[in-house]
């Protein structure tokens, strides 16, 4: 039994969503699976298993940030999951972007050294499994969902004290900064196992401009992406 996620293989489903936020990880669970059982509460981090159409789906929560993901996906894997999807928020970084748009990660910018001590510092691209961002963009136009496809970037500072890096990374064609595609990524390539990452645009930071999304419109965004997210794992692959 894994330290942090305590549960044993066969408790979680080979698909597993991952929320940052553990009350996200209980309302997903709650509102859209069927026959849902608790599978995790340590440290506060839940997880959830039920179906979903008919098809096992797991949701489990990572808390904020690449140090914390990493070791939850970390035990994931051990106990069988194969098929991850992060499912999260974003600042978003291009002038074109409104909030509650839906991005679907294709790489991460690894601003966060977790990712780089994974694979020993040496030069590294984080990127999705393609067939996950594939069923996401295909599932989206079933759903007449509009996403963006493109690079985020994964930091490791919320608050930061650089006020023109997000500029600087806005002129490089990111899409949006976000905390913990760049770990899911690289253990998906280092355990060869599918990582892909949906993030809703809950902020705006353009321009030296902050906008943030009210609650009910960021409540209705994410139940939009959790939607793409299900069918996206669910997909025949």
């Amino acid at each position: 039994m894994p330290i942090h996620v305590r549960a044993e293989p066969g408790d979680y489903a080979e698909a597993c969503l991952l929320p940052g936020d553990p009350l996200r990880a209980k309302y997903v669970a709650e509102t859209f699976l069927e026959g849902v059982e608790q599978r995790n509460a340590e440290r506060g981090m839940l997880g959830y298993t039920g179906t979903y159409q008919g098809r096992p789906v797991s949701i489990q929560s990572t808390g904020m940030g690449c140090p914390s993901a990493g070791i939850v996906i970390h035990e994931l894997i051990e106990l069988g999951c194969t098929r991850l999807l992060r499912i999260g928020t974003c600042g978003g970084l291009q002038v074109d972007l409104a909030l509650g748009d839906l991005i679907v990660a294709i790489s991460a910018v690894p601003a966060d050294q977790t990712a780089v001590h994974l694979v020993g510092g040496e030069p590294h691209a984080p990127t999705a499994n393609w067939e996950l961002v594939h069923a996401a963009v295909h599932s989206a136009k079933e759903l007449g969902r509009r996403v963006r496809v493109g690079p985020v970037v994964s930091s490791d500072v919320f608050y930061d004290p650089d006020t023109d890096r997000a500029r600087r990374w806005s002129e490089r064609g990111i899409l949006g900064v976000e905390m913990e595609a760049a770990v899911l990524f690289t253990l998906g390539a280092l355990r060869k196992v599918q990582a892909g990452c949906l993030l809703t645009v809950s902020d705006i930071i353009v321009e030296g401009e902050f906008t943030r999304i009210s609650d009910e419109e960021l409540r209705a965004a994410v139940d939009q992406m959790t939607e793409l997210a299900l069918s996206t794992v669910t997909a025949e692959h």
